[in-house]
């Protein structure tokens, strides 16, 4: 029997990837299963990015690429940045990878020695803690509530930062919440960390684009300048471009960390697909109006959710600012009971209720680092998301 490396008792699987393998599991044994579990929109890949892909194959675009990505795709992401949110950046400060997830757990690895703290705001993204684990760093878990709308305050900020503090992560808007700071809110988080030098800021903006009602979406770089070169700032084509299986993600930051980051991927997994490369090329520049056309169908998408969560006894769902979740409170069906007298005294005990009885998949909570809440998906049909909360109202109905 092979020997498991110490480290991996440290982390766990993904919730979410295992609810949605869950998910897939029973429908494919004949079950009816609605599956909000996946961060994964519903439209296809646009047209003439799909078409840009054809054409590098076409053309004998298969081969190795420089490690950390293109020329061709770091000019586009340079002129990304200049665009969409006024910083200036060379190719020397860009990396490209295999997806965001990828992105992030380099810079982790690069820059992070034992015991170094890593600030993770709660509800997070379930795999930020574990690669943090995975790199012999301490993840900090500042709890965020439903009342400050689960974002991170300046006061609870300052109050975490020790001398071991390596990193703040920010995610904005919010994969499980859907919350994105406005600049007044980003500018209060900026101006703590001013004060400490030695601190340095990673932001996941993947779902930058994803935003609602008008909001006006800010980046902390791009709100401070004087904190730009201590800011790694991470993107992707995977959500607003509906690339999720195309693995791109890129950052831009200070040059030796690029660098460092660099060497990591090259011992690892080398160049994300060369094809993959040049469709986010075309992403990047060619045509952004489908963007709006998804994101209107989005926000009807969230306001029936919203509306029709809210009518569910027991349940309080808050209107997101952006991205495609809702993180509703389960807390009104804490410790009442199922028709077949089984009680509810999690979330997790309410996702696996909701999935047994009425073949709604959710995810717990509990994942993302604060209960009791549970996260539900919006980025599938909108017939499929109405007949997932008819159902979720019956099935709190049916509580004693």
């Amino acid at each position: 029997m092979p020997q498991i490396a110490d480290r991996l008792s440290r982390i766990k699987p993904s919730p979410t990837i295992a609810v949605t393998n869950k998910a897939r599991e029973l429908k494919a044994a004949g079950h009816d299963v609605i599956g909000l579990g996946a961060g994964e929109p519903d439209f296809d890949t646009p047209e003439n990015i799909r078409n840009a892909a054809i054409a590098a194959i076409n053309a004998g675009d298969t081969r190795y690429t420089a490690v950390d990505g293109t020329p061709a795709l770091k000019q586009a992401i340079c002129a990304k940045f200049k665009r969409d949110n006024n910083l200036d950046y060379e190719p020397a400060n860009i990396t490209v990878g295999t997806g965001g997830k990828q992105v992030l757990y380099n810079a982790f690895m690069a820059t992070l020695n034992p015991g170094d703290e890593v600030i993770i705001p709660a509800p997070f993204w379930v795999s930020y803690p574990d690669m943090v684990l995975l790199a012999e760093g301490e993840p900090v878990v500042v709890p965020c509530t439903q009342s400050n709308n689960f974002k991170l305050q300046p006061e609870d900020l300052e109050e975490a930062i020790t001398e071991k503090t390596r990193w703040v992560l920010l995610n904005s808007p919010s994969n499980p919440t859907g919350a994105a700071y406005s600049f007044a809110e980003m500018k209060a988080l900026t101006d703590v960390l001013k004060r400490h030098e030695h601190v340095m800021i990673m932001t996941d903006d993947m779902y930058e684009k994803l935003v609602y009602d008008g909001f006006e979406y800010c980046t902390p770089a791009q709100v401070e300048p004087e904190l730009k070169e201590r800011t790694l700032t991470v993107n992707g084509v995977s959500k607003a471009y509906c690339m999720t299986g195309w693995r791109i993600g890129y950052a831009a930051g200070p040059v030796d960390l690029i660098k460092a980051m660099g060497k990591i991927q090259s011992q690892s997994t080398s160049n994300p697909s060369s094809v993959s490369q040049a469709a986010a090329v075309e992403a990047l520049n060619g045509d952004q109006s489908f963007i709006d056309k998804h994101n209107e169908v989005f926000k009807a998408r969230r306001d029936m959710v919203v509306e029709m969560l809210n009518d569910c006894p027991g349940l309080n769902c808050a209107t997101p600012e952006g991205a495609f979740y809702v993180y509703p409170s389960c807390e009104g069906v804490i410790g009442k009971a199922t028709p077949d007298g089984k009680q509810i005294t999690s979330d997790s005990d309410f996702v696996t209720y909701l999935l047994e009885s009425e073949g709604v998949a959710a995810v717990q909570g509990e994942a993302f680092g604060l209960s009791p809440y549970f996260r539900i998906s919006y980025a599938t049909s909108t017939e499929l998301l109405r007949d997932a909360c008819t159902r979720i109202k019956k099935a709190c109905e049916a509580l004693k």
